[in-house]
């Protein structure tokens, strides 16, 4: 297989003659251009005006010398012809104005066409904008309006179960007034027929039995002190609770010394617990006892 030969490496040297020769090509051709330049813009010389006369001598004129024959006219000077180079440094010069006016007016049109497109992308930018924002503003309308009939029905149904709970809350609070007032009524009625039991109980004898029975049981727990004498009468006022268990024993009017008063109280809590009433309404926790033991 052959193998392509190795890339020769470039030196230094020859980088520098190949810059320095590329130099010297642009600066001949500049100085082509700007002597064409010079030449094209350096006005024309002042033409030579041929002038066809003949010279007379002055003794001719007076008749004493021989007239000369007139000299024949010299020719115009020509024109040199224009430089060859310089001509084609003009034109090319010409060419290289045409070329950059062709190019200015290139950038020009370009740079319009560029300010155009901006226009219309701006043009259509904003549109864009605006019809992005008409439709936030849609969107919004719409959601605020839906909110808004959201926030009436729920007004309207809250309204309508506030309306039914009232409605509900009268109707509950006439049934419990009147219920109220039937079990009033029926407690009074219950209140009256108690009371009217308990008169009839307490005016009666079985009242008077049950206090004669607490009495006889306070007596028969009465040890008599020596200092005792016939004719006792004193009051008790006896606390009880339910079950007849004595809490508390005040001694009212006595007529008996402080060992007397001292017995009788003490009676009082040893015949704990007292009987019963025959009749629960009868009970009553304070009772007034008149203690009066028989001789």
């Amino acid at each position: 297989m052959n193998r392509p030969p190795p890339a020769k490496t470039e030196r230094a040297s020859d980088r520098w003659i190949s810059v320095t020769l590329s130099v010297l090509l642009h600066g001949t051709v500049i100085g082509l251009l700007v002597y064409g330049w010079w030449s094209f813009r350096r006005p024309p010389p002042p033409p030579t005006l041929a002038i066809d006369a003949t010279v007379v001598d002055g003794r001719t004129l007076n008749g004493t010398r021989t007239p000369r024959p007139p000299a024949p006219p010299k020719p115009a000077p020509v024109a040199p012809p224009p430089d060859a180079d310089a001509q084609r440094a003009a034109e090319e010069q010409k060419q290289a104005e045409l070329k950059r006016e062709q190019q200015a007016a290139e950038h020009k049109a370009q740079e319009e066409q560029a300010e155009q497109q901006k226009a219309q992308q701006e043009a259509q930018r904003k549109a864009q904008e605006e019809a992005k924002q008409k439709a936030e503003q849609d969107a919004q309308r719409k959601a605020e309006e839906d909110a808004q009939r959201r926030a009436d029905e729920e007004a309207k149904r809250k309204a309508q179960q506030e309306a039914e709970q009232q409605r509900l809350a009268a109707a509950k609070r006439q049934a419990e007034e009147a219920k109220l007032n039937a079990d009033s009524a029926a407690e009074l009625q219950r209140n009256l027929a108690a009371e009217e039991h308990l008169v009839a109980v307490r005016t009666g004898p079985a009242m008077a039995s049950w206090i004669q029975q607490i009495t006889a049981r306070i007596q028969r727990a009465w040890i008599r002190p020596p200092s005792a004498r016939p004719g006792i009468d004193c009051t008790l006022n006896v606390t009880q609770v339910p079950g007849g268990e004595i809490v508390s024993v005040k001694l009212g009017s006595c007529n008996g010394d402080d060992a007397v008063r001292e017995s009788i109280e003490a009676a009082a809590y040893r015949a704990s617990p007292l009987p019963p009433p025959p009749d629960p309404a009868l009970f009553e926790r304070d009772l007034e006892i008149h203690f009066r033991p028989t001789d």
